[in-house]
């Protein structure tokens, strides 16, 4: 999205278009995932003098109007990321904290069909698949004194590990002590 998209996305969503909400969302169209203070920071060195606190309200904005959309991970701040009204997950790696979006599987979802909806109206389901990301297997690897792929293998579905690349870990039973 350019200046231009970002101008007409402002005017669509009835904001007026000033400084710190195009910076805004300039810096996390190029930087998707950033917290706010790192936005705040990046807005700041992109336009002198605009307060943390503004930028703040700014963010605020822009996810009240859906022009972005807040990421929670769990455990770590808040990120951000233009919001595409698509329906995408994300991966995070438990060692270095990368985030990055990944598709939907095609079809049928059940797990993101609730059984009972105690009364709730739906309207978001998010997932996040956590593991760790191909850089932090080799370094680990590496200071192991392995090679990458030598790395000893994960059973599918154990609790705080990944699956194999391609898989989807195992819904399993919980097990009785």
């Amino acid at each position: 999205m350019s200046t231009p998209d970002h101008t007409s996305a402002l005017r669509g969503a009835g904001l007026r278009v000033t400084a710190p909400r195009l910076a805004t969302l300039a810096v996390v169209e190029a930087h998707p995932h950033s917290d706010a203070e790192a936005i705040a920071q990046k807005v700041r060195e992109d336009l002198g003098t605009v307060s943390r606190q503004a930028v703040y309200d700014v963010l605020n904005a822009l996810c009240d109007a859906e022009l972005l959309r807040r990421v929670s991970v769990g455990g770590r701040s808040m990120q951000y990321e233009i919001h595409r009204h698509d329906n995408h997950h994300h991966l995070v790696c438990r060692s270095c904290g990368r985030l990055e979006d990944v598709p939907c599987a095609i079809g049928a979802s059940p797990c993101l069909i609730p059984h009972d909806d105690h009364g709730f109206e739906i309207e978001v389901a998010d997932v996040v698949y956590r593991g760790v990301c191909s850089a932090c297997r080799e370094a680990s690897a590496a200071a192991d004194g392995l090679a990458p792929h030598a790395a000893a293998p994960v059973p599918a579905g154990s609790v705080g590990t990944t699956a194999p690349a391609g898989t989807l870990p195992a819904h399993r039973a919980p097990q009785t002590p």
